[in-house]
C-alpha cells in the first residue's frame, strides 16, 4: 500500500520512534533497532546498537536538517518511507527512500538510499 503525505498512515513504533528522535537522541535511535541491526547509510554499514548510535551523533553533529516525510509504503515485514531531506549538506534538498525491516518490534535493517 502507498501513501501520500495527506493521508500518511500511522508508523509501526519502532519506525516512528526513529524519525521521532533521528534529530535529538541517538541513544533512543539506537533502542529503535535490535541488537545486531544493520544501518546502510551513504554506502557504509553500520552494525549493532552502539555502531548505529554513533552514526545518528556524527550525522548530527556534522549536518543540521529536517526530514519532511512524502509516502509510505508496507510490504510484509519492510516499510519504505519516502522523505523530503533538507539541511546544511551538498545537494540539499534531497529525496530519499528509508527501507526499514522489522522483526519482533524491532528494526533488524535500514537502508537509507535515492
Amino acid at each position: 500500500m502507498q501513501t501520500t503525505p495527506d493521508q500518511l498512515p500511522s508508523l509501526p513504533a519502532p519506525i516512528a520512534g526513529y524519525f521521532a528522535h533521528e534529530k535529538t537522541s541517538p541513544a533512543a535511535v539506537a533502542r529503535c533497532f535490535t541488537d545486531d541491526a544493520v544501518v546502510v547509510d551513504e554506502r557504509r554499514e553500520h552494525r549493532g546498537r552502539a555502531a548505529i548510535e554513533a552514526w545518528n551523533a556524527a550525522a548530527n553533529s556534522k549536518y543540521k536538517f529536517t526530514t519532511t516525510l512524502l509516502a509510505v509504503e508496507f510490504d510484509g515485514p519492510r516499510t519504505t518511507v519516502r522523505a523530503n531531506i533538507a539541511g546544511n549538506f551538498p545537494g540539499s534538498p534531497v529525496e530519499l527512500r528509508f527501507r526499514f525491516t522489522l522483526a519482533g518490534g524491532l528494526i533488524t535493517r535500514l537502508e537509507i538510499a535515492p
